[in-house]
This record gives structure tokens, C-alpha cells and sequence, in this order.
């Protein structure tokens, strides 16, 4: 299929021009941070947030909640993974290729790029982590889409890619990550309440502040109570029982 429209009249590609053409009067320092950024540091970035997510929301008081948060953590990778294949097939379908081999004066800081443009697997791959990640812990989520927005950036800014194939990653990663959310949670949630359980690798999905034994489950709590309530009867009933014995013999 012919690419995407790369006329120069196109707002898109003006606005390529505007933001590429920042790296023409940066300082090379500025070129060489952005361009780690936008290739690696970001997703890096983004990694680390998922990691301590995941170590967050592990350490609730409650079981069953924790167990759903872990489930949502584990979907944000998986999210991303999804969309990066359904991108496949867009990208050959689309074949809009990269800017610099469409319009002169295009400052491509990052070469080597021989595949298609549209959509960006970076912005793809950010998005639907960040959105993943949103789903378990709103700050978290907050914080990784402010991330994703500066990844699609600095892709733009490096040349590789137009304003449009991020905003098209963007958009991708957040349908993939939302729309099969409740599919996955409904497949995630029963195996991470399973883990939360064990007492090898509970503490994967479960471990509130302080040791688990320090941490009593609300059904033990109440287990534990009718246990107290039987002894208790049980005390009562033999205390009547040695009364009753006692008025018998001083009657006698």
C-alpha cells in the first residue's frame, strides 16, 4: 500500500520539520542524551517503573488486592508485547517509509533504519506499558504515560519517525492494553491469588509491610475468633457442669 501523505503542505511534515529541526541547532551533548534517551533510556526507564510497581502494590494489607494489582502489573509487559505484533501487519500494510528518504534537510540522528515508519514500535511499546501500568497503580500509570509522551518526542526529534506514527503507536498501545484488560485480568487474577498462597513464592504477589507472620489474612482472623468463641463455650459449659456437681453433693 502507498505511504501516508509526506507532502510538504502536510501538517505532519511541518511539524516533523519543526521539531527535527530542533537537533540542527542543539548543542552535540543534547543530541547525544536524547538520542540514548530515545533509543534506550526511556524504555529502560519504563522497565524500572514496572519493577517497582510490581514491588508496590505487593505490599498492600489485603491479599485479594494485591493479588488483582500483580495481575495488572504482569498484563503491562504482556500489553506490550500484544501490540508490538499486531504492529506487524500495520506497518507492511501501511509501508510509509522512514523520513529522511522522503524530504531533504531531515537531521536523522539515528541510522540504519530500513523498515517501515508507521507505527512506532517505541511509542507502541511505551504506551502500552504506561497504560498497563495505569490500571494497577494510577501514579505509576501517571508517571510512565508523561514517559511514553517524552519517548515519542524524542523520536520525532531524532528523525525516525513523524508526528503521526507516534501518535498512532500511542493510540495502538493504549487499545491493545485497555480493550483485552478485562480478558486478561479475568485469566491473570486466579493464578496470581494461587501464588499469593503458597508459602514458597507467595511473596511474589503478597508481602505486606513487616513478615507475612506478623500479618494476619482476614479469614484466619476470623477463624481464630470462632476457635476463641468455642473455647470460650466449652469453658463455660464445664464451669456450670462442676456447679451443678457441687450443689449435689452439699444437697446430699
Amino acid at each position: 500500500m502507498a505511504g501516508l501523505e509526506t507532502t510538504g503542505s502536510n501538517p505532519d511534515v511541518g511539524l516533523l520539520y519543526d521539531i527535527n529541526g530542533l537537533a540542527a541547532t542543539a548543542p552535540d551533548w543534547v543530541d547525544r542524551v536524547v538520542t540514548f534517551a530515545g533509543e534506550y533510556g526511556l524504555i529502560l526507564a519504563l522497565i524500572l517503573l514496572t519493577v517497582w510497581t510490581w514491588w508496590r502494590v505487593r505490599r498492600t494489607a489485603c491479599r485479594e488486592e494485591a493479588a488483582g494489582a500483580v495481575a495488572a502489573v504482569v498484563w503491562a509487559p504482556l500489553a506490550a508485547g500484544i501490540a508490538l505484533l499486531v504492529n506487524i501487519p500495520i506497518r507492511a500494510f501501511v509501508g510509509r517509509p522512514r523520513p529522511a528518504e522522503q524530504h531533504r534537510g531531515i537531521e536523522e540522528l539515528v541510522g540504519g533504519r530500513a523498515d517501515f515508519s508507521f507505527v512506532s514500535d517505541h511509542a507502541t511499546l511505551a504506551m502500552a506499558l504506561a497504560v498497563g501500568l495505569f490500571i494497577a497503580h494510577r501514579r505509576a500509570g501517571l508517571a510512565g504515560i508523561a514517559l511514553a509522551a517524552l519517548l515519542g518526542f524524542s523520536r520525532v526529534y531524532l528523525g525516525v519517525h513523524y508526528p503521526t506514527d507516534v501518535i498512532g503507536g500511542l493510540a495502538l498501545g493504549t487499545a491493545v492494553a485497555l480493550l483485552l484488560s478485562p480478558l486478561a485480568s479475568a485469566l491473570l487474577t486466579p493464578l496470581t491469588k494461587l501464588i499469593a498462597r503458597s508459602a514458597t513464592v507467595g511473596r511474589l504477589v503478597w508481602s505486606p509491610k513487616g513478615t507475612r507472620d506478623e500479618v494476619v489474612p482476614v479469614e484466619e482472623e476470623r477463624e481464630q475468633g470462632r476457635e476463641r468463641q468455642e473455647d470460650g463455650v466449652r469453658q463455660e459449659s464445664g464451669a456450670v457442669g462442676v456447679s451443678r456437681r457441687r450443689d449435689r453433693d452439699l444437697a446430699a
